[in-house]
């Protein structure tokens, strides 16, 4: 922790020195004592005021700081921090498609730029930046309105429209359905700066191994989270068609699936996994829901 809030100080050290208790302020940090000066050393002076902040303050302190001063040490050290995330920037959030599967190929392999060449308008692209905090569901209806050209002060409104178009996106899979309502419901109780569980997303594997233009090796998540501190998670829902056909047991499709998990757990996914018959019963399946998001977020249960 202590080489992360010199990385910090280091980073913000690059503002001048008549700027930096004003960047301090502006970061949350608290207001410089009288005996405190930046023109003695801009470094220490930071440095101070980390001391007594967590590690997951100093994690989203620091990606806040590295947008606005980008340094090479300290994009070290909070990818080695956020081990248990994913490393590189969001690019290409593809969802929600609600027909045919959109044909995606590689425009440009040095900058990872894709195009949609194909049903571009049956499915939705989130083209912002992925802020520290991740991708709550604020900033998606945020998006959406922009995106609708619809005024954003109409927030219920909006978040409603989005609801409706994401669950499009499910067709009639009833257990996809009650997943999404069983954290949707979350929003009421906890609020809108919850992150979105985002349906139907479409990721990219190895762009950089295609020729441009050609087809990219994809893999469809049922859900996706995009927590603070670059942490994802995966939430997929698994019938009989993940382990089986009309023939009976396919092990050579129970492989496939937990081969993609490794890969996925290995660039830094979570991937958590129901089983369909935990779905026959749709009271218990509320409830293991809804246990399961609690936990998940670490939220406080609230009182009836």
């Amino acid at each position: 922790m202590k080489t992360l809030r010199s990385a910090i100080a280091g980073a913000l050290s690059e503002a001048k020195a008549y700027e930096v208790a004003e960047e301090c302020i502006r970061y949350g940090l608290e207001l410089a004592g009288e005996s405190e000066d930046p023109w003695s050393g801009k470094s220490r002076y930071v440095e101070k005021k980390l001391n007594g902040l967590t590690l997951d303050e100093l994690i989203s302190l620091g990606h806040k700081v590295h947008e606005d001063y980008p340094s090479d040490e300290l994009e070290h050290l909070l990818t080695l921090v956020g081990a248990g995330g994913v490393a590189g920037e969001l690019k290409n959030l593809i969802f929600a498609a609600d027909g045919p599967k959109p044909r995606i190929v590689l425009r440009d392999a040095v900058n990872n730029d894709i195009q949609i060449v194909e049903h571009a308008d049956r499915c939705l692209v989130y083209d912002r930046a992925l802020p520290p905090e991740g991708l709550t569901w604020r900033a998606l209806v945020a998006w959406w309105a922009k995106t609708e050209k619809v005024p954003d002060d109409a927030e219920p409104e909006v978040a409603r429209d989005l609801y409706r178009r994401l669950k499009l996106s499910m067709g009639d899979n009833a257990a996809e359905k009650l997943i999404f309502d069983s954290y949707c419901a979350l929003y009421r109780t906890h609020g809108f700066d919850l992150p979105a569980l985002i349906p139907q997303v479409y990721l990219h594997y190895d762009p950089y191994s295609k020729r441009e233009g050609s087809p990219l090796v994809r893999q469809r998540m049922d859900f996706l989270l995009l927590l603070p501190n670059r942490r994802r998670v995966v939430i997929e829902l698994d019938g009989k068609q993940h382990y089986s056909d009309a023939r009976g047991p396919r092990p050579d499709l129970y492989a496939s699936m937990v081969a993609e998990d490794r890969r996925l757990r290995l660039d830094g996914y979570e991937v958590y996994r129901f089983g369909g018959q935990e779905f026959v019963d749709r009271r218990k399946a509320e409830g293991v829901l809804s246990g399961f998001f609690h936990e998940l977020l670490k939220l406080p249960t609230l009182p009836n």
